[in-house]
């Protein structure tokens, strides 16, 4: 028998929970299912036999601690810089912790206790990072495998709205954490290009894209990660020249994001007091230069070449030239943002998500001088707004692989993430079963 504890209930956790529930009574697991809001909990854990829901503070570290003892399993569904806390008392315990989000320093400085202790800790398997990881690794080891040299590699993803739910100009609606999208490319991105490091800073990150296109979905802006250099030597691409990750948007959605980060609307540092006495055209007003006209003049001019009329609808359509009152009383401009985009990018009750992947190889084969292109795409849809294909895309693969830990399918310590074929193989095979699929095809 092993206790899973779950740290977390949100709308990422829905997929992953109701798995383990399905998969508890064969395996013999008990379910704790722990958030500060024990409602959600509860709803989450619907009365199952064998989980429990508990109210649940993270910056209790008494209870913290007392709770985590009690388990040998932790997956931590927190925000990422939270997750310090709960891997350092599952070490000191002995107890392994499993998380979707990127390896932190502080996991990393964990990693040779956990090792000496037989603990693992499993990081970046979720969907990005995790499936990405998965999917890409296979066809790595498969060209690897063939004797092939991969000379570029290249991987984008993005959490959209489905075509048929898809009615707003930004072709965006928020299906995970909307600070996170908000506060999105803060800093500088870095990447490979044809043997030459690149860097892009924030100011300059959306407007220097990339269109993709993949088939039978549309066009997309792709827009770079923080950091791919980092995976050269996790994805064993040594000899690589072109090393790039980035991240999907619907076609159009960049460019006038751009507009609020030329104004520093994104900018989450300064403290707005009395904020709910500003509409929202005060708001836009109040970050131009001064000028005369109307703010809408004011800002085709202050943003010049980066201004045109699609832009300038997707503003109106946020009500950014309106007397709409700002109800936040105090915030930081970002803040304000984001007060504004959830309720203007809220999923309805019926509206769907759009899970799109795709990774670019480029490679030679030996005895061949002919450069060969392959694109792994993958497209997944969800179901409502609640059962979303970002909830199942991140959290069905941290299940199945807590589940082959558990049932012994891979024995590894330490820090782990998917890309090791003990991990990723058994992982891609389930994901298929549940119609999570790469489609693979040869570009001319």
């Amino acid at each position: 028998m092993a206790n899973i504890l779950i740290i977390g209930a949100g709308r990422s956790a829905t997929s992953l929970i109701d798995y383990l529930l399905k998969k508890s009574g064969e395996f013999n697991w008990k379910i704790t299912v722990a958030d500060a809001d024990k409602n959600l909990a509860e709803e989450k854990t619907a009365g199952h036999a064998n989980a429990k829901a508990i109210s649940f503070n993270i910056n209790d570290a008494e209870k913290r601690r007392e709770v985590i003892r009690e388990h040998d399993l932790i997956i931590s569904m927190l925000p990422a810089f939270m997750h310090g806390a709960v891997a350092k008392d599952c070490v000191e315990f002995g107890k392994h912790i499993a998380t979707a989000s990127y390896v932190s320093e502080e996991m990393k400085a964990l990693d040779k206790e956990a090792k000496n202790k037989n603990i693992l800790l499993l990081n970046e398997c979720g969907l990005d990072p995790g499936i990405d990881h998965a999917s890409a690794m296979k066809v790595i080891d498969e060209i690897k495998s063939k004797g092939g040299e991969i000379s570029a590699f290249r991987s984008y993803c993005g959490g959209l709205v489905a075509p048929e739910s898809n009615d707003n100009p930004w072709g965006y609606k928020f299906s995970w954490n909307p600070r996170n999208v908000v506060l999105a490319g803060q800093g500088t991105a870095q990447y490979l290009e044809n043997g030459e490091l690149k860097f892009i800073p924030y100011n300059r990150l959306f407007t220097q894209t990339n269109e993709i296109e993949i088939e039978g979905t549309g066009k997309f802006d792709a827009y770079a990660n923080r950091d791919s250099i980092g995976y050269i030597n996790e994805y064993g691409l040594a000899s690589v020249k072109t090393m790039l990750r980035g991240t999907l948007r619907q076609h159009g959605y960049c460019k006038a994001w751009n507009v609020f980060v030329k104004l520093g609307l994104t900018d989450d540092t300064l403290k707005i007091t009395n904020a709910n006495k500003l509409t929202y055209g005060g708001l836009i007003n109040s970050f131009l230069p001064n000028g005369s006209g109307s703010t809408k003049a004011k800002l085709k001019t202050f943003m010049g070449s980066g201004y045109d009329v699609e832009i300038e609808k997707m503003l109106e359509y946020l009500e950014l030239f309106s007397d709409k009152k700002i109800t936040v009383a105090e915030g930081s401009a970002a803040q304000l943002l984001q007060a504004l985009l959830e309720e203007k990018w809220k999923l309805k009750p019926n509206d769907k998500d759009m899970i799109v992947m795709q990774h670019q190889f480029e490679y030679t084969l030996p005895g061949q001088t002919t450069l060969q292109k392959l694109n792994s795409s993958l497209v997944v849809i969800g179901k409502d707004d609640h059962h979303t294909a970002m909830a199942l895309t991140v959290g069905l693969p941290l299940a199945i692989t807590v589940k082959n830990f558990l049932t012994g399918k891979f024995k590894l310590y330490g820090v782990q993430i998917p890309t090791k074929k003990e991990i990723y193989l058994p992982l891609i095979k389930e994901l298929e079963e549940h119609t999570i699929i790469f489609s693979e095809k040869i570009q001319d």
